[in-house]
């Protein structure tokens, strides 16, 4: 069996810029859930799609704030889409899938923990986590853990990982302490360009393990001398950075692998929804109801 594991924070985001606005017959913004439900629906009528869990961030912050000021915050979001949070939770649970709804913990963290916990399983051929989210590809291994960009079609397995960054997954939470990452708020260490820092990792892998001296590196990124005095100088930082790219595996999650089987939508459920939010022409499209 194939295991997909969804970023349902990023489907909603891609759905609210990329779909007309609506609003539900009590006025609520439902746009952006609309165009979740029907990404959805499109991802179950795939063949391969058995096992399906979402996680979504329920809320922006998580622990990763009280380690970094900086880090990522709701500033910005805009309120019609913040307002859709708990809507596409609900929605995507009336399609009868698993919904892991993050607060101390993100939704990559659950991705990564599923990840972990499913990966070795017998029954298990390879699980999809279907995200664009480079943090994510810290967790690809082989062919057997991939990421799945669907608006793209493109699936990166390990030799595409280091293809596109330059390094093993493993060196990706430093490669982002390296680079920075603006979408979590993680500025990286100055001199340090995605070009440097991926030729210094594929040789050493791990921040730790890069030589203070540059005399003695085994490559010869332009400017070595000015990176090596940075990273010195900002290296308290840069394992910070690192910690905060690093995905968890303990998030306390209740389901079992057999849970995450999709036996279909629960039409009353489904129906329900479909008629609070005004989405009566979706009531007909998923393709299997559950129990009939």
């Amino acid at each position: 069996m194939k295991v997909h594991l969804v970023d349902g924070t990023y489907e909603l985001f891609r759905a609210y810029y990329g779909a007309p606005p609506a609003v539900a017959p009590d006025g609520r913004p439902v746009g952006a859930v609309r165009g979740l439900v029907n990404t959805l629906l499109l991802l179950l009528r795939e063949y391969d799609v058995t096992h399906v869990a979402c996680a979504f961030d329920h809320v922006i912050e998580s622990f990763r704030n009280d380690m970094f000021a900086g880090y990522k915050t709701g500033a910005g979001v805009p309120e019609d889409l913040f307002a859709q949070f708990e809507l596409a939770e609900a929605a995507a649970a009336s399609l009868g899938l698993v919904v892991w709804p993050m607060v101390e913990f993100e939704a990559d963290d659950a991705i990564a923990t599923a990840v972990q916990r499913w990966q070795d399983s017998p029954d298990v051929d390879q699980v999809v986590i279907c995200s664009p989210d480079k943090d994510l590809t810290q967790m690809v291994v082989g062919d057997k853990l991939v990421c799945l960009d669907r608006r793209q079609q493109i699936t990166l397995d390990e030799a595409g990982v280091v293809e596109k960054f330059g390094v093993l997954p493993r060196s990706i939470p430093d490669y982002l302490a390296l680079v920075g990452d603006s979408a979590d708020g993680i500025p990286g260490v100055p001199r340090w360009g995605a070009k440097s820092a991926s030729q210094v990792l594929a040789r050493y892998i791990r921040i730790e393990d890069i030589p203070e001296n540059p005399l003695i590196w085994d490559v010869s990124p332009r400017g070595a001398k000015t990176m090596a005095a940075s990273l010195k100088e900002h290296h308290t930082d840069a394992l910070l950075y690192k910690e905060l790219a690093k995905l968890r595996t303990d998030v306390p999650l209740q389901e079992s692998l057999a849970d995450l089987e999709w036996l279909g939508a629960p039409r009353a459920d489904f129906v329900r929804m479909c008629e609070e939010l005004g989405l009566e022409r979706l009531r007909e499209l998923p393709h299997r109801w559950a129990g009939e």
